[in-house]
């Protein structure tokens, strides 16, 4: 049997851009062509495109298992699936740390030169070598911390770090991209309290959501916590996500936290996550609502929930 494009991007879960751009760079599978041109893909290719998508979804860069036979994947997948390990099994830890540092740090030259073609190639080749969550977790996240780092010490000017966050937020919520290839149900409301302006780390939990098949309702930076409670409703969504970042002693967040969750539907979980939250515990805690330390706990966590039935 033969399948076209658009059918195997909803099976796999991979967007059409991508599993082009496999072919031409990697040649993992080659799919026929129907008489008017179009791709059709067999059962087998179908299934070695499952399995690549689920590997590079654990981290592993396409490069690097774009050659395996689709036993030798199944194998990988099954190692970072073990109890035993309980960590996403990496093929070459060493060489995707280095390899990580490296594009962290040709990202930062960009930011300094104000160059958006050069980090917009960045994160392109990284999402291409490794998926969107791997771009998220291992690129986007460390490079948001380092930044931080720079702009404390002076290194960097604030207008670096806003042309950072345009060209970062642009590139993870551009609603021309397909994430999963099905059509989202299950709807997440992602934005700041009133006052938290810095918001890379709510457009990566969108980002996140968006690749896991939720469709997100992305907000923005620093909005009343009734803004945020009112589209929550009118959306029926699910979840709210709320990144904390700066500042770390806010004396209104505890208020804006118990106001969201006074305004919320008692069942819809509030998700709260980065650099500054912890020190939010206690308010946290008060709004019943629920602190992540990482963006893993964060991925645990809406699958937990949609998981749930209403």
């Amino acid at each position: 049997m033969h399948y076209p494009l658009q059918v195997v991007a909803r099976q796999t879960g991979l967007s059409p851009h991508v599993l082009r751009a496999w072919e031409r760079r990697y040649a993992v599978v080659q799919p026929t062509r129907s008489p008017s041109g179009r791709r059709l893909y067999r059962d087998e290719d179908v299934i070695r495109l499952k399995l690549l998508s689920q590997v590079t979804r654990l981290g592993h860069p396409i490069g690097s298992v774009a050659t395996l036979t689709d036993t030798a994947l199944r194998n990988l997948a099954k190692q970072a699936s073990t109890p035993a390990t309980g960590e996403r099994t990496r093929l070459s830890s060493g060489s995707i740390d280095r390899e990580r540092v490296a594009i962290v740090r040709d990202c930062i030259e960009a930011i300094r030169g104000f160059d958006a073609d050069a980090l917009n190639r960045l994160l392109k080749r990284t999402v291409l070598d490794s998926g969107y969550t791997a771009l998220i977790r291992r690129v986007i996240a460390p490079l948001t911390r380092r930044l931080g780092q720079l702009w404390d010490d002076g290194t960097i000017q604030t207008a670096h770090e806003h042309f950072a966050s345009g060209v970062i937020r642009a590139f993870l919520l551009d609603p021309a991209r397909q994430y999963s290839g099905t059509v989202p149900t299950t709807t997440i409301v992602a934005a700041t309290l009133q006052g938290q302006l810095h918001e890379l780390g709510a457009v990566m939990a969108a980002a996140l959501a968006a690749e896991r098949g939720w469709r997100v309702v992305y907000l923005g930076p620093s909005l009343p916590s009734l803004e945020i409670a009112s589209v929550a409703i009118k959306s029926e969504a699910r979840a709210v996500a709320l990144s904390v970042v700066y500042p770390e002693a806010d004396p209104h967040i505890e208020h804006e936290l118990l106001e969201l969750r006074s305004h919320l539907p008692g069942k819809t979980p509030i998700l709260i996550g980065g650099g500054a939250a912890e020190s939010y515990r206690t308010a946290i805690e008060e709004a019943h609502a629920q602190l992540l330390d990482n963006f893993g706990a964060f991925q645990v966590a809406l699958a937990k929930i949609r998981a749930t039935r209403t």
